[in-house]
């Protein structure tokens, strides 16, 4: 393993991980309180945030796998949160009928 990159770029590609892994955690607590599976908002939209930034990390480190792996993410990340959008519901665990929770 190396830590040869600046203390900056560094600190952009943990955080862009740390985005990109606390969408699970995101979406367990939210799950929970459900009592059912459950997807948040928040899920896609921390899915986005942190793809987009390893893929910008990624691309300063000239990786090509891992370029790959996260340019077409956003793509779908951004086509389910234009669905969820365009059903304009509120997708709330606690929004009651036609939700599938409560």
């Amino acid at each position: 393993m190396e830590w040869t990159d600046t203390p900056f770029w560094l600190a952009v590609g943990l955080l862009g991980q740390a985005a990109f892994a606390s969408r699970f955690l995101v979406q367990w607590i939210a799950s929970e309180r459900a009592g059912e599976s459950y997807v948040p908002l928040s899920f896609w939209y921390l899915s986005i945030a942190g793809s987009l930034t390893l893929l910008v990390y990624a691309i300063h480190r000239k990786d090509p796998v891992f370029v790959i792996a996260y340019l077409p993410n956003c793509v779908v990340y951004v086509r389910n949160l234009m669905l969820i959008h365009r059903r304009g519901a509120d997708r709330t665990p606690t929004a009651g009928p036609g939700t599938g929770v409560g």
